[in-house]
């Protein structure tokens, strides 16, 4: 195989390359015994009809196309290689030449990891971090296990904003249902702007048992054109209103949220002391995204749209995956919140664009400060991802590779010298 790579744009450019002759032919020779198996010819059993004969009725340029997407399966792969780039995409492959007996040669346009020319990254300078925890911040906090420690109890009183209302609802236009408008026992808690805006504002003051007509409008950019602008009811069924009961704040409060204490006292105290310690933590976070983040502003680069779009993609397939596990089909959840695949899609573009960004350039430290990894580091990491995931070390060996494992412990030690280095001011 040769192969030569011709970079006409930023990061585009030509790859051509060769498929010797020899793996052409043993190529056209698996695609006609694969083909040969369905012709039935006069003269010859179901099967097993001769290479010749085949060529003399249909012409050897009918296994091309097999072959070719054999061969290619390697030789791309190959030419990449040899050609020293990293693709970021799938690329567009035009045959230049595929004449017998010759060897064929193949183009492609090739978009390419971007090139990074590195600003400054060490000794940054950001923004000081707020380390100190009140006494308002404890009493928040307190107010928040009484609220997580609260009891859901069904009522007979009317729903409030806050209360949680399980439901049945079906939504209906012009008098007919349509599709994707309807659910079953689905939890809403009011107030919480899941749905549509209007919806959950109508069923403040319901109560159990109550059927009620919600009137809502779409959104005039909504995704189904026949519902955009569209007014519509949705038709509520009340099956139960439950409303938080708060406990009382005392020592035996105090002993219900946490073993180790005795009095309310002693709980506001080892309250105080892990709010400072996550205080500090998320400070440290801060500084390490601040610091991070200048190193990429210090940066130049122009990254391909193809690496934000995989970005973007790969966070909304991991949201409705998310939304599936709570019972919601992606047409469900973009109709009850007025939205379309195309705002989610704007809604992750921003945070997928800096993510692309920061690891271009924390690959590039890595590759300026020539970091290494020991195997001692990789046992290390291999010992710490166990732990966090309950596994065993043996199957988190099998899982990542020694590759994948370098990968990730040199941009964390990329990170850290980033983040080392800064300063708060």
């Amino acid at each position: 195989m040769t192969a030569k790579w011709e970079k006409q744009g930023t990061n585009e450019g030509t790859l051509t390359f060769t498929i010797a002759k020899e793996d052409v032919e043993k190529a056209l020779d698996r695609a006609f015994n694969r083909v040969k198996k369905n012709i039935n010819v006069p003269g010859f059993r179901k099967g097993h009809i001769t290479r010749q004969m085949f060529n003399r009725m249909y012409g050897e340029a009918a296994l091309y196309d097999d072959a070719l997407n054999q061969l290619l399966q390697m030789a791309y792969p190959q030419a990449v290689v040899e050609a020293g780039i990293e693709p970021v995409a799938a690329p567009k492959i035009d045959v230049e030449s595929m004449e017998k007996g010759q060897d064929w040669v193949m183009k492609a346009t090739v978009v390419v990891r971007p090139e990074v020319k590195l600003g400054e990254y060490k000794n940054l300078t950001v923004e000081k971090q707020n380390r100190e925890v009140t006494d308002e911040d404890v009493e928040k906090q307190l107010e928040n296990l009484q609220i997580q420690q609260a009891e859901m109890i069904i009522s007979d009183e009317p729903a409030c904003e806050g209360d949680t209302v399980v439901i049945d609802f079906e939504g209906f236009k012009d008098g007919e249902a349509f599709e994707g408008g309807k659910g079953e026992n689905y939890p809403l808690t009011l107030g919480s702007g899941q749905f549509i805006p209007g919806f959950e504002d109508q069923l403040v003051g319901a109560k159990a048992g109550d059927e009620v007509e919600v009137n809502v409008t779409f959104p005039e950019d909504y995704h189904a054109e026949e519902l955009a602008g569209q007014p519509v009811v949705f038709k509520v069924k009340v099956h139960e209103v439950k409303k938080r009961q708060l406990p009382e704040l005392d020592d035996e409060f105090a002993k219900d949220v946490d073993a180790d204490v005795e009095t309310l006292a002693e709980l506001k105290d080892k309250i105080r002391k892990d709010l400072e310690k996550t205080r500090a933590e998320e400070a440290d976070n801060n500084v390490r995204n601040l610091a991070l983040e200048k190193a990429v502003q210090n940066a130049e680069m122009e990254i391909p749209q193809e690496m934000i779009d995989e970005e973007i993609q790969r966070s909304m397939d991991q949201f409705m995956q998310q939304m599936k596990n709570n019972g919601l089909s992606a047409e469900m959840y973009y109709q009850l919140t007025g939205t379309t695949e195309a705002d989610l899609r704007a809604q992750f573009a921003t945070e997928a664009e800096q993510r692309v960004a920061a690891n271009l350039v924390l690959e590039a430290v890595v590759e300026k400060e020539a970091i290494e990894v020991t195997e001692a580091e990789i046992a290390e990491e291999i010992k710490e991802l166990a732990q966090q995931y309950n596994m065993e070390e043996e199957q988190v060996r099998n899982v990542l590779s020694d590759d994948m494992l370098k990968h990730d412990i040199k941009i964390k030690r990329a990170v850290d010298m980033i983040t080392e280095t800064a300063k708060e001011a």
